[in-house]
């Protein structure tokens, strides 16, 4: 199965930004990754996701502010973070899924390997 590998988390105040990375040997282009979040207390979430034909979808806490791309040359996702807010701190994580299609946001049905997370936190 491989592993996957979340990078370039931090600490910001809030209106700053961060640059995700999600890499590792489970890094598929022809399969659908997805970018989820944990804050303490609170059920994991899907935050992004993008499929093997490049069809991003975005939760609407992001829409507008989140934006994924792929580095090609690196083998990576990208997930680019602007006008951060202090309710967008948690444990963000990536997960690749079994299929080239992305369940409908928010589902974890299919995501068969998980990066251990990388922490972001935002102060106001």
């Amino acid at each position: 199965q491989g592993q996957l590998v979340e990078s370039g988390g931090g600490s910001v105040q809030a209106g700053g930004s961060l640059r995700l990375s999600c890499t590792g040997s489970a890094y598929r282009s022809d399969r659908c990754i997805g970018w989820f979040r944990q804050a303490p207390g609170k059920e994991r979430e899907g935050v992004a996701s993008i499929d093997g034909f490049e069809h991003t979808t975005y939760a609407d806490s992001v829409k507008g502010r989140f934006a994924l791309s792929r580095d090609n040359a690196k083998n990576a996702l990208l997930l680019q973070m602007n006008s951060l807010k202090p309710e967008d701190s948690a444990m963000y994580y990536c997960a690749v899924n079994v299929r080239n299609t992305c369940p409908a946001p928010g589902w974890l049905a299919g995501y068969n390997v998980w990066g251990q997370g990388t922490q972001v936190t935002v102060s106001s």
